[in-house]
């Protein structure tokens, strides 16, 4: 089976919009589950709103793939899967190395999902001694100081850094000149890489605070919808209270208690 470090994507060469590449993985997601129900066709309304976009954007997403569909039946499944797994670059083995085995990365080292999406956990590795040779997920963990050797000898192009923020940096860096040119990057911290090394950053604290400041505009409808309701006489009071404003001028004042 091919590996990764001999075979790369082909959606750079073939001029796939990077927004476009960004929403094939939901389209897969939707395709795999309609695969798994045995269902043969789709039309691009369904599938749209399986995946979460409009089907115009469907439609011209999968014009770059070459993909346009039968007038009145829809879209093949089967061969969508396959033409999008292709273009992905999962139709091959992408060996994946873990650096930080803490208990996010024993978490992701634990993932049932890697391997029938295309990718083999082929190392796990951790800085801390008393970790090497503990076995995580069926795996044994190995020192740091086994780094490049282990790249070497699985062919590893892409790294999942699940490490401190503080050990990040280095950790990429060490990653990048042994040879892996692609890194998922779970650390709170932004890696400075250079030009032909991708990265993408999952950082679960700032998603959480996205949804926290919906939360709170979400509140402060309510507030409003709350005193339109009241009468005349209690408005005043109710509005205050909703309209007031922290110290810069942006969130709800915290009275004390």
């Amino acid at each position: 089976m091919a590996t990764g470090r001999n075979h790369r994507p082909a959606t750079r060469s073939r001029g796939i919009p990077e927004a476009t590449v960004a929403r094939l993985p939901l389209y897969l997601r939707a395709l795999t589950a309609l695969s798994e129900r045995s269902v043969p066709t789709v039309s691009s309304e369904e599938l749209a709103a399986a995946a979460g976009v409009n089907s115009a954007k469907l439609r011209k997403d999968f014009s770059y793939l070459g993909s346009y569909g039968t007038r009145g039946v829809g879209y093949d499944v089967e061969y969508l899967v396959y033409q999008i797994s292709r273009e992905l670059g999962l139709t091959q083995d992408w060996p994946v190395v873990i650096v930080g085995i803490g208990n996010l990365g024993a978490a992701l080292a634990n993932y049932g999902g890697f391997a029938s999406r295309g990718f083999r956990v082929a190392a796990l590795i951790d800085a801390d001694p008393a970790m090497a040779g503990k076995p995580v997920a069926g795996i044994a963990v190995q020192h740091t100081d086994e780094l490049e050797k282990i790249i070497a000898e699985n062919g590893v192009s892409i790294g999942v850094i699940a490490t401190p923020a503080g050990a990040a940096q280095q950790v990429s860096e060490r990653l990048i000149a042994a040879g892996v040119t692609s890194i998922l990057n779970f650390a709170p911290t932004v890696l400075q890489v250079p030009e032909g090394v991708d990265v993408r950053k999952v950082d679960l604290s700032i998603e959480l605070q996205i949804l926290a400041f919906h939360e709170q505009r979400k509140a402060g409808d309510a507030a409003e919808a709350a005193a339109a309701v009241l009468p005349p006489s209690a408005r005043p009071a109710a509005e205050t209270a909703a309209n007031r404003k922290g110290p810069d001028g942006d969130v709800p004042a915290v009275m004390p208690a």
